[in-house]
């Protein structure tokens, strides 16, 4: 049962927006998915009381304030969104269960410090060599200094940049209805879906 977490200690950097879309991908092919949301925020379980019956199922993930349980029998994927400032025992627990670890990054300095700082972490983790970190750009406008600077950042991590995630009002719209880019016809969202083409295949390996 693949565990796909979904962290970064800035807030406001797309934890929610990814790990519903991640959830949604693994629906749309089939996978009995649950949701956790470990922030206090719990936006992630917000988005999943305005998911409309008709649907794909995702099912909650009930995560406690200090630890994360395993989650129930009958589950086949498994997605986490965490809180910022993800630290000490609670990163020790996430870690613990995950298979894949997923680090939205947006292109600003503040960002790029902040995940720079705890992509350090997560390689010193007693368990990192275990797991798979993978890197998305979010709200990303290719044309500006800003993504260039993003870029850089990356080229000297070693770690595989999936892809990056447009600004775009579709993933706000999709959001306030419960819906991810996997609920609609794929003709509304073309531009989207192409950009998680590589993310879905790694996913998916």
């Amino acid at each position: 049962m693949p565990v796909v977490v979904i962290a970064n200690p800035k807030g406001g950097v797309g934890k929610s927006t990814l790990a519903t879309n991640v959830a949604g991908y693994f629906a749309s092919q089939g996978h009995a998915v649950m949701l956790g949301d470990a922030d206090r925020q719990q936006s992630s379980r917000l988005w999943l009381g305005l998911r409309p019956e008709a649907a794909r199922p995702i099912s909650t993930w009930e995560v406690g304030d200090n630890s994360v349980a395993k989650p129930p029998k009958g589950t086949t994927h498994v997605v986490l969104d965490t809180p910022g400032g993800l630290h000490g025992a609670q990163l020790d627990d996430v870690i613990k269960l995950a298979d894949k670890v997923l680090v939205p990054l947006q292109p600003s300095v503040f960002d790029i410090f902040a995940t720079r700082a705890f992509l350090d972490q997560l390689a010193e983790h007693r368990k990192a060599g275990k797991i798979q970190v993978g890197l998305v750009g979010m709200r990303v406008d290719a044309r500006t200094i800003a993504a260039d600077k993003l870029r850089e950042f990356v080229e000297q991590l070693g770690l595989p940049v999936l892809g990056q995630v447009r600004d775009t009002q579709n993933y706000i719209h999709l959001a306030a209805r419960g819906l991810t880019l996997f609920d609609v016809a794929p003709g509304r969202v073309a531009k989207d879906l192409a950009q998680w083409q590589a993310l879905c295949e790694w996913l998916d390996r």
